[in-house]
């Protein structure tokens, strides 16, 4: 995902990242190198030698860092992101599955009724166009068990520990 671009917010304490015309914040104090009253943040912008996926800051003595957008993207909570990181551990658990599995890729394309092609799209994991219902299918075909476990978050007001636990 590409930042389109950066703002520095010192009264806010936070930059502001846009990306898909949509603003995100980030506060200064997710930041390594935090900037204070007596080193305030003067630059920031877009990094292109990060591919436009960060952006970098420069304080007033000084010191420079980089922020990486799934930074950006994992304190926003972003669904999205969440998805992806999902499918991506998904799909190396499937990868060392298969190795372990002994089962040949023939016999696993007929199995989940499908192409070669198709199969080799479940394993990439750099391809975030398939559903973990996919996934889950191909784990369960290899003989892995999936187990997703719900929790509530804590908060200070409610401390309930109940867990969810979906096994397939």
């Amino acid at each position: 995902m590409k930042i389109k671009k950066v703002l520095p917010n010192n009264r806010k304490k936070a930059f502001e990242v846009i990306v898909n015309g949509k603003p995100l914040l980030f506060p200064y104090a997710r930041l390594r190198v935090r900037p204070d009253a007596d080193n305030r943040v003067v630059k920031a912008f877009v990094d292109p030698e990060l591919g436009n996926e960060a952006f970098t800051y420069t304080l007033a003595q000084g010191q420079e860092d980089s922020v990486h957008m799934d930074q950006v993207l994992e304190y926003n909570k972003d669904p999205n992101y969440f998805r992806d990181l999902l499918i991506y551990k998904l799909t190396l658990e499937a990868q060392k599955c298969l190795e372990a599995s002994g089962l040949s890729r023939r016999e696993i394309i007929r199995r989940l009724g499908t192409s070669a092609s198709q199969l080799y799209r479940l394993l990439d994991q750099t391809n975030y166009r398939k559903s973990v219902a996919q996934l889950l299918g191909l784990l369960n075909i290899l003989g892995c068990e999936v187990d997703l476990i719900v929790k509530q978050k804590r908060s200070n007001a409610h401390t309930d520990d109940r867990a969810g636990v979906l096994s397939m």
